[in-house]
């Protein structure tokens, strides 16, 4: 399985602007620049982006992880916080936060916990990022 995105550049750094696709179409020449990353211009940017797909694939794999238990999740609202900070070696995403909140029938606080950990861990997205992944999950 692959999927694809592409994203072109046009000018300097400052006063360049660019735009992001996806085969899916979702994305379609959505607009991107130094204001929508380093301040607060409309539209999107590279780390947006990741906070949204690792915020979807937790959700999923908190789902599955739940399934497995013998769970099943009735909602599961997850928010990816994405840190992106001038270190030594330039520019990084250093972490990411997630909070989650999740209606889970028949769930205890404890299961729930070690659960939502599994799934931290085994998120593909998670297991991408070069980043320390931090969590505050909780049961609605």
């Amino acid at each position: 399985m692959k999927r694809k995105a592409s994203a072109v550049w046009s000018g300097g750094l400052k006063t360049g602007e660019g735009s992001m696709s996806s085969d899916s179409g979702v994305l379609a020449h959505t607009q991107y620049s130094f204001s929508t990353r380093f301040e607060n211009g409309i539209g999107t940017n590279p780390e947006e982006l990741i906070a949204a797909a690792h915020a979807g694939c937790f959700s999923m794999a908190l789902a599955a992880e739940l399934e497995k238990s013998g769970l099943n999740a009735e909602s599961v609202d997850t928010n990816a916080t994405v840190t992106f900070e001038l270190t030594d070696a330039g520019f990084t995403i250093t972490t990411v936060h997630l909070d989650v909140l999740a209606k889970v029938p028949g769930a205890d606080t404890d299961t729930f916990a070690t659960i939502a950990l599994n799934a931290k861990g085994g998120c593909p997205v998670s297991r991408v990022l070069n980043a320390a992944i931090t969590m505050d999950a909780k049961l609605a």
